[in-house]
């Protein structure tokens, strides 16, 4: 767009604000990133970071940097990106601000599928070693990838039935947000049968799964998230005028030329997807899915051209600075980083809805 009239000079000028606003995002990201590698039990400089990443550094600040600390970070980013990137794909898909892959459902499908695994699988079972944290003292995950596997497939059969209620059932986006309610009720109660029929080992497992901790992936695992967030990302901002459309109601956008079943229908497949998989490999990690696209959308508006990047970027600055305020209170890394975005995001959540001006 050129700015030659007065309009869209002031339109150039604002649209430029925000992206000065994400460049600062980006500039806290790195600062983040930074004291959270520094920061711990074992103190870390950031002279000896940078020589540790370059392969200049050797010993206890190697193992603390590439097996503990730079791991956790990498999975912080990729899920807190990828968590936001669902909910601000569901909330625009469905037009409901209450859309996020923890009130559809798809976070309790995966819990689910895990308490299966442990419980009925037998995937859990006392680990007498020595292990990353004090709170996996008792209990691990002996078959994780089966854990895994079972989560995923719990979150996607969710995913399924909600799908199958709006492209077969015709049901109206405020209807499946009902339907996903109504599903995670199924799933907890699921969840709770199987923890009575559980042992004491075998729950103690099941509630660490559940807990959320961003230390329990690998290399291979943060690859695999961090390729389907960016395909997810690439997906949605090429359809991010459809996104604009769809967000002024579905007779404008079916007017405009816009699919409005093909695109809900697999907007909401690649958002699940994202979503499934973070919650599989690092557990139920509540309400960023919700939180972050609505400070997106109060800081830069509705244009889907700078939500997704901002939402995106704001929901992996409040994992990574929930992992590391988690391993600063407790010195371990113990304290369930779910737990903390819930602590963070519900009176945040709270305020922007108090300070919102629409109904």
């Amino acid at each position: 767009m050129t700015c030659s009239s007065d309009a869209t000079t002031l339109y150039c000028a604002a649209v430029r604000r925000k992206w000065y606003l994400f460049v600062a995002f980006l500039v806290l990201l790195a600062g983040l990133m930074i004291f959270s590698m520094a920061a711990g039990v074992y103190d870390l400089s950031v002279l000896k970071i940078i020589r540790t990443l370059l392969g200049w550094e050797a010993g206890p600040a190697h193992i603390v940097v590439w097996s503990v600390r730079l791991p956790r970070l990498a999975a912080a980013l990729a899920a807190g990106w990828g968590l936001a990137l669902s909910g601000v794909a569901m909330q625009s898909l469905l037009k409901n601000p209450l859309a996020s892959p923890f009130t559809l459902g798809v976070s309790h499908g995966a819990a689910f599928g895990a308490a299966f695994a442990i419980v009925v699988l037998g995937a859990g079972q006392v680990q007498l070693g020595a292990l990353r944290t004090s709170s996996t003292a008792l209990v691990s995950l002996h078959k994780i990838y089966l854990v895994t596997l079972c989560a995923f497939l719990g979150a996607m059969i969710t995913t399924v039935i909600i799908l199958f209620l709006a492209r077969v059932k015709k049901m109206a986006p405020e209807a499946i947000i009902l339907a996903g309610v109504a599903l995670s009720s199924l799933f907890v109660s699921g969840t709770i049968l199987i923890q009575y029929f559980a042992s004491e080992v075998e729950l103690a497992a099941v509630v660490f799964w559940t807990f959320g901790d961003v230390s329990r992936t690998n290399w291979q695992e943060i690859g695999v998230m961090s390729l389907v967030a960016l395909g997810g990302t690439l997906y949605f901002f090429r359809h991010r005028w459809n996104l604009n459309a769809l967000a002024a109601g579905e007779d404008t956008a079916k007017g405009l030329g816009v699919e409005v079943e093909r695109i809900r229908l697999w907007g909401m497949f690649t958002a699940a997807l994202v979503a499934s998989l973070v919650v599989s490999f690092l557990g139920v990690i509540a309400f960023l899915g919700l939180l972050a696209p609505h400070i997106a959308r109060r800081l830069v508006g509705v244009d889907h051209r700078l939500v997704i990047p901002h939402a995106c970027l704001i929901g992996a600055i409040l994992l990574v600075l929930a992992d590391t305020t988690g391993r600063l209170l407790v010195g371990s890394g113990t304290l369930p980083v779910g737990v903390l975005t819930s602590f963070m995001g519900a009176p945040l959540f709270l305020y922007l809805l108090a300070g919102s001006k629409t109904r």
